[in-house]
Formats: structure tokens, C-alpha cells, sequence
């Protein structure tokens, strides 16, 4: 087998594939590795972990059919550090060889036979817009939980109801919900946990696409973008009733700018050391920001803001509540609280689509 690509597209579709195989050998050696086919004048690359699979496709130059499994970081590597143009790959049972201008790689392929078989998706397909996809990801993924031993909190709840459909995410410490007007892409009442791992290599490849077809199984879901295509096994488990979780109404709001609250956040979180959390005081048409940490030192920033209900000073994880200011959207945040020690909400002025619920951190 022997084709040929330009280095930046042949780099780029390897760097894909890789992101689904595994890290090391580990009891499958061959899950290390990348497979490679070339048929029709089109190299397809593969990369699995066997729960998440990631399968890119490129045009090359080529008149000859074949497969082969390499080394996944390996040969992505030997690729990105080509010189610029055509890169000449020609695979044999016993090596591949990799040219480009005066470089010339020799490398050794895994055992192609034992690398696992995989299926086509066994669903029709539903298409959404990729903009709209890719915002809502960027706006809840961030709140899975990474920890594998509440592996349902690793997941993304999509579910459908008769308003469209909704997404969320929590870790147990801040909860993101976002609402998607398409209600047809799935039957009200449906649900599936997805791997927030799998949704981040998504979110990855929006950001050019226009469409995203998807196909929701029993087991796995399938989300194809242009032509990478994203095969992940769902989570099985009750996913928490987050919806319980936010509370009807809150008789205290802050709105301020969102881009000054998160610079404020920026500066006052260099002396929010270890576990110290920063401080919010709430009061007439203006926002302190403040940190403490015992025998280093402390910081404040007062922001101009409209507010109305008790004042009060309510703390937060500074990373956690950054990460929601990030997330929403328009010019300004709206913070609503009820008292210092019940969550707290964040929504963008006007964007009634997301929220960001954030549990407080007690303070003497």
C-alpha cells in the first residue's frame, strides 16, 4: 500500500484519529495504534480505545488498496515534523516508510488481525445546525465531572421534552443547563447520557462545520462532522434530577459586565490561593470582589453594578465561578442569589436559554 498527501491535511487527519486511541498498550497493545485504509483514492484513519472511536478521512494520491495499523502519537509526530509538501507513505507487513524531501522515517506497524472490528451506526441520522451545537457543548461540558468513580456525573444528559430539548451537566458542586429549541430531534420523553469526553472532541470540530448528522442508539451514539466521524458507548445509570436543583425564584440580583467581572476575577484570584475562595459583596449599585489567604495577603476590586435585594457577602471556588461567567453570553451577567449559603445562578442578561447554577463555600 503507498499513497500520497500534503503534510499539514496528512497531519491533521492523523492528529483527529489519534485523540481516540489509547495513551499506551496497556492489555491491547494494538489500541495504541491507528488503523490506516486506502481504498478508492481515499485514506480512511481510525483510532480506538474501544468506548470512544474517532474515524477521519482524506483524499491522497494513490492507485493501490490496503490496510495497516502504526503507532498512533508516533506516526503523528514523525508527520507534524515534516517539512512542508508532499509526504510519501508506502506500508509493507514488516515496515511503513515515510518520506518527504530529504527526511525518510522507518517504523514498525502493529498486528493489523488483532485490531477490533467496527460496526456502521444501525440509526437514521438527525441533522442540527453546527453553530448552534457547538455553543451549547462550549456552555455545559465544562460542568461533567472528570472523576470516574461517579462515572454518571462524566456524562451529558440530552434529553427531550415537549419545549425542545435540553442539556445538562453537573459535578455535584455547579449544575449547566442549556435549552435547544429543535424539539423533533428526538421523541419527548427520550434521554441518553453521553460521555463528556466524546462531546469535547465534538465541540472540537464545529467550529467550521455548518451541519452535524446524528444517530442515537441503544448503546452508543454516533455524531458525524463533515467527514470525521464519533463513535462513543453511552453511560447507563439515573442521571441526578437536577431540576430540583434550581430554585423558582431569587429575591437578590447583581447584574454587572461580564468581560470586567471576569478581568476583576483574573487579578483577585492571584491571592485566592489553595482552597481560598473569593468573595462577593453585594450591595448598592456595586460589586466588591475580594480574596483572603491567611499570611500571604489579600486582594479587592470594586465593579460597577446594578443590584437589588439584601446586602450580603456570598463566596465561590473562583475557578468554578470564572467558568461560568466564561461560559454565558451577551455583555452582562446576571448573578442571582438567595442567601450565602443556597446556589447561586448565573445568566447572561437577556439569554434565559442557559443558566449556571454554582453551589457557595462557607466563610467566618
Amino acid at each position: 500500500m503507498k499513497f500520497r498527501c500534503e503534510r499539514e491535511i496528512l497531519a491533521d487527519v492523523l492528529a483527529t484519529a489519534s485523540r481516540g486511541a489509547t495513551n499506551s498498550g496497556g492489555t491491547s497493545p494494538v489500541l495504541s495504534g491507528v488503523r490506516l485504509d486506502v481504498a478508492d483514492g481515499v485514506l480512511t484513519v481510525t483510532g480506538t480505545d474501544l468506548e470512544l472511536t474517532i474515524r477521519a478521512s482524506v483524499p491522497v494520491g494513490s492507485d493501490s488498496t490496503g490496510s495497516a495499523v502504526v503507532p498512533a502519537r508516533l506516526t503523528a509526530d514523525i508527520v507534524k515534523s515534516l517539512p512542508a509538501g508532499s509526504v510519501e507513505v508506502e506500508l509493507t507487513d514488516e515496515q511503513m516508510m515515510i518520506r518527504a524531501q530529504r527526511s525518510e522515517f522507518s517504523v514498525r506497524p502493529l498486528a493489523l488481525a488483532d485490531y477490533p472490528t467496527l460496526g456502521e451506526p444501525s440509526t437514521e441520522p438527525f441533522t442540527v445546525p453546527a453553530a448552534d451545537m457547538a455553543d451549547a457543548l462550549r456552555q455545559v461540558v465544562r460542568a461533567a465531572s472528570p472523576d470516574e468513580g461517579r462515572v454518571v456525573l462524566t456524562g451529558v444528559l440530552i434529553a427531550a421534552d415537549d419545549d425542545g430539548v435540553k442539556l445538562a451537566a453537573t459535578d455535584s458542586y455547579r449544575l449547566a443547563v442549556r435549552d435547544l429549541p429543535q424539539g423533533s430531534l428526538m421523541r419527548s420523553g427520550d434521554q441518553v447520557l453521553v460521555p463528556a469526553r466524546a462531546l469535547n472532541e465534538v465541540q472540537r470540530l464545529l467550529g467550521s462545520a455548518e451541519e452535524m448528522r446524528v444517530h442515537l442508539g441503544e448503546l452508543d451514539a454516533v455524531f458525524e462532522i463533515g467527514d470525521v466521524r464519533i463513535t462513543t458507548r453511552l453511560i447507563k445509570g439515573d442521571y441526578p434530577n437536577y431540576r430540583n436543583l434550581i430554585p423558582a425564584s431569587y429575591p437578590n440580583t447583581v447584574t454587572v459586565g461580564r468581560d470586567a467581572l471576569l478581568e476583576a476575577l483574573r487579578r483577585v484570584r492571584i491571592l485566592a490561593q489553595g482552597t481560598t475562595p473569593v468573595r462577593l459583596l453585594l450591595g448598592a449599585d456595586q460589586l466588591q470582589l475580594s480574596a483572603i489567604t491567611t499570611d500571604v495577603g489579600e486582594a479587592s476590586e470594586h465593579l460597577d453594578a446594578s443590584y437589588s435585594g439584601d446586602e450580603m457577602t456570598v463566596a465561590f471556588n473562583p475557578e468554578y465561578l470564572a467558568a461560568g461567567v466564561d461560559a454565558v453570553a451577551g455583555d452582562e451577567v446576571v448573578i442571582a442569589v438567595i442567601d450565602p449559603m443556597k446556589p447561586a445562578v448565573l445568566r447572561g442578561a437577556g439569554h434565559d436559554e442557559y443558566l449556571y447554577l454554582l453551589m457557595p463555600v462557607r466563610v467566618p
